[in-house]
């Protein structure tokens, strides 16, 4: 691969999204390779939120309800339909994915009485260890954890030998947050099914940067946050997906208004309503489903497909500059090399990459750090470019080659 930067601009020059970052708002000249993290803001979000804020609340007030609520309605299903490629009625956008996923895992054991235990990969990310081992200690089941290399992320070789007709449930993230490794979601989905397993999946780093074949591997359930990929911005409620025929069987454990069946008719007790609106608690947060929906747009005018394109792409490229530029400097590529086994971003491995990561944001290039020693590079296909993968990683390799990140503390601060 040619590696000069006059490549880097000559792929920008021919990318056929490029002036989709134009869509986005750029404060400063600052390299940002953290959209895995954290996505840019279109520029339509603050016209959209003034709108919700000034004019719907503002001059509509309550009358502005039934507006909000279909238009709640309306922002999950393009986003089911946009980035999770399934038919409306099963996607519901609200709350956090923490709550997303401690619902949804519930309401899974519960539809499987008599089986005894929850898989997750031993990697997971922290909050779905932690919810899912408080539902396993609730419920009276044990949490295996999947044992895999961080790398490559859980196979069929490490979770076919777990599997038998004592799963209730299993839980896996569709692009590992430590490494990128994408996992095969149909080929893992149809294996826990042929134990009567159910299957819920993480998809908070591949919503909006891979394709997600939910619908055609069948895949159960589904959870993801929309302030990465899909630029709803810090705080943006999370989605949760349901496959049609499986909802009349879960009963959420948050059984809240906004999921009874006749709503205001007030009724003492609880009866779920039919649909996706079952594992719904309470009242939507209409001015984060704004953004998400503004987002969701971004991702629309592109498509999922030459986003991932672009995605492999841009991947490509730093793990070539990466084994010219770093890997002699002690960096080691921790992430697949076969573009399609990987997500959208790429993982370096450096027993200093704390300090390395410091002096890389001081250099004008902001990356991310995750334990115990690995930069990682968000390749948002939106908004990053050949250049800018390009001038960060060139801007790596002088901080390294000359040392000037060992003047950083060693100690690590809080990243999140």
């Amino acid at each position: 691969m040619d590696l000069t930067l006059e490549h880097a601009r000559a792929l920008d020059a021919a990318d056929p999204l490029a002036a989709h970052r134009d869509r986005f708002v750029h404060a400063d000249d600052r390299v940002y390779l953290d959209g895995n993290s954290l996505g840019r803001l279109p520029r339509t979000t603050a016209d959209a939120l003034a709108r919700v804020v000034e004019q719907q609340w503002g001059a509509g007030l309550i009358r502005s309800w039934p507006r909000w609520l279909e238009e709640a309605r309306a922002t999950a299903d393009l986003l089911g339909e946009v980035v999770l490629g399934v038919a409306p009625g099963q996607v519901l956008v609200g709350d956090s994915t923490t709550v997303s996923l401690y619902r949804l895992a519930v309401a899974a054991v519960r539809a499987r009485p008599g089986r005894t235990r929850i898989l997750v990969e031993a990697d997971a990310f922290p909050t779905d260890l932690y919810v899912l081992d408080g539902v396993a200690r609730d419920h009276g089941l044990e949490l295996v954890r999947i044992a895999a290399p961080i790398d490559d992320g859980v196979r069929a070789e490490h979770l076919a030998p777990l599997l038998d007709e004592t799963v209730a449930l299993v839980c896996l993230s569709h692009v590992h947050y430590r490494s990128g490794a994408l996992l095969d979601l149909a080929g893992l989905t149809t294996l826990a099914h042929e134990v009567g397993a159910l299957t819920l999946w993480d998809l908070c780093h591949s919503a909006g940067s891979v394709e997600v074949p939910l619908a055609a591997s069948g895949a159960d359930m589904a959870v993801g946050c929309t302030y990465k990929y899909l630029n709803a911005g810090p705080g943006a409620p999370a989605f949760s997906y349901v496959r049609a025929d499986l909802l009349p069987a879960l009963r959420s454990p948050i059984q809240g208004w906004f999921s009874q069946a006749d709503q205001f008719a007030m009724a003492p007790d609880y009866d779920p309503v039919a649909g996706i609106d079952r594992i719904a608690a309470g009242t939507p947060d209409v001015r984060g489903i704004a953004a998400v929906r503004e987002g969701v747009r971004t991702i629309e005018a592109a498509g999922v497909a030459a986003l991932r394109a672009k995605g492999s792409a841009l991947g490509d490229l730093a793990i070539a500059l990466a084994d010219a530029w770093l890997t002699p400097l002690g960096f080691r590529v921790a992430s697949p090399r076969d573009a399609a086994l990987r997500g959208a971003h790429v993982v370096l491995e450096h027993p200093e990459a704390w300090q390395a990561c410091q002096a890389w944001i001081d250099a004008g290039v902001i990356p991310d750090f995750r334990t115990p020693d690995r930069l990682r590079i968000g390749l948002a296909a939106l908004t990053t470019s050949f250049e800018d993968v390009w001038a960060g990683l060139d801007r790596l390799r002088a901080i390294v080659a000359e040392g000037r990140h060992l003047a950083y503390p060693t100690e690590r601060g809080r990243v999140t």
